[in-house]
């Protein structure tokens, strides 16, 4: 039995489970179909998409809310009653003003928003947090992933913290921290003989067969990749409720961008901001980049590659939301790009030294990007921009080991201090 049979035929979902959420429907043909563990449309088989009819709201009421992605509540699939359930309360990370690596790039307003600082030290803590509410609702048993290790981090925190038993599969070759960073929280970690499209595969025939289990990127997607709009919110709201001329987004599986994207137009049709542009510019490592390689090429379907880059969190060869991306980047005016693993690893350590955040691979190639696109001319300087930096450096260390360390080791002596030249 199927899991979306088994449990909608099981499981009488409660009134305002998923909030103010009204249903599914597909990106490709529209068609539309009751809220549930669905994912892919019965019509055609597109991604399937949650739909809103949102209640007015103003400014006042959210910025009453608490210090985390639940004072957007009204505006996610979750109850209103979500506070009171044990979850990790992600969110409201800073937007910090980088002027020093501004100056460094040659661009006038730069900010970074720095997920680093979320409960497991990346963004994935938001996407989790919606994800987990949704299989509550649902009646689930099992809560899993297949990760690139960011998410597998989330998941077993999360799962640990709401007392529901967790399963994360991963790539075998993922960076050992990320390994453990996820099996501290449970002993539940299987490691899986191949890369992320591999395993991501595996979880898809675990959630067609097994009963009860909600692989938060597979079965309840739809409601997991809503919590990246909380990005997009907070960005807004941290900017005194305006929206910046650009954004540079890291591209994986191409969710967050979207989300991201999708998050500012509803603030522009709640009235809660001003209407206005703003170019999206994506960013991807070379060793895959199937988006950026579309882009490029002027191509409207991505072709899926076989990752081999130390940006593993973005390592993605067949990224769900490629073609979304590519529209909404055409569509704004931005750009995709790509940069080799050396300038990942050159981009975390100029971020490091220039604005003190300490940035995994992803950030690096965000950073990296946009340093390229600033030197391509596809970025404009001289306009507000944000980038997005998605996890903590202390996750990837291995990327920069070879490129940091003591200048000297000296005796403890003045004499020594002075011939070293330090001062």
């Amino acid at each position: 039995m199927s899991t979306t049979t088994a449990q909608t035929s099981t499981r009488t979902i409660r009134d305002g489970a998923f909030g103010h959420a009204t249903g599914l429907a597909c990106r490709e043909c529209g068609a539309t179909q009751d809220l549930g563990p669905y994912y892919v449309c019965r019509e055609c088989f597109g991604p399937l998409e949650i739909s809103y009819d949102f209640p007015a709201i103003t400014r006042e009421q959210i910025e009453a809310g608490p210090a985390n992605i639940w004072r957007y509540k009204a505006l996610l699939p979750v109850p209103a009653d979500i506070e009171l359930s044990p979850n990790m309360e992600p969110g409201y990370t800073r937007l910090l003003r980088a002027d020093n690596l501004g100056r460094e790039l040659g661009i006038a307003r730069l900010w970074v928003k720095d997920d680093s600082t979320n409960p497991t030290n990346s963004f994935k803590d938001r996407v989790v947090a919606c994800a987990l509410s949704a299989a509550r609702e649902l009646g689930s048993t099992v809560f899993a992933c297949p990760s690139t290790g960011n998410l597998a981090n989330a998941v077993a925190a999360a799962g640990a913290r709401a007392g529901i038993k967790t399963v994360v599969f991963i790539p075998s070759n993922l960076e050992t921290p990320k390994q453990v960073n996820s099996a501290v929280y449970t002993e539940n970690l299987v490691a899986v003989d191949g890369n992320y499209d591999d395993v991501n595969r595996l979880a898809g025939e675990i959630a067609g067969e097994e009963d009860g289990w909600a692989f938060v990127n597979v079965n309840v997607r739809p409601f997991y990749a809503e919590g990246s709009k909380t990005l997009g919110y907070e960005i807004a709201e941290q900017l005194g409720w305006r929206l910046p001329d650009q954004i540079v987004i890291p591209v994986a599986s191409g969710s967050q961008l979207t989300k991201v994207h999708k998050a500012f137009q509803e603030l522009i049709k709640l009235g809660l901001v001003e209407d206005k542009p703003v170019k999206v510019f994506g960013a991807q490592a070379t060793g895959c980049s199937p988006v950026s390689a579309a882009f490029r090429e002027g191509w409207d379907a991505v072709k899926p590659v076989r990752p081999d880059t130390i940006a593993k969190s973005l390592a993605i060869g067949n990224p769900a939301d490629g073609v979304y991306v590519l529209d909404i980047v055409r569509e704004t005016g931005g750009a995709i790009a790509d940069v080799s693993d050396d300038e990942v690893r050159d981009a975390i350590v100029l971020l490091a030294r220039t604005e003190g955040v300490f940035t995994e691979t992803a950030g690096g190639t965000t950073v990296g990007v946009l340093k390229k696109l600033v030197e391509t001319g596809q970025l404009d300087p001289e306009l507000e921009t944000v980038v997005i930096n998605t996890g903590h450096g202390l996750k990837t260390l291995d990327a920069v080991t070879d490129r940091v360390g003591a200048r000297a080791t000296i005796a403890p002596t003045y004499d020594a201090f002075v011939a070293a030249g330090i001062a």
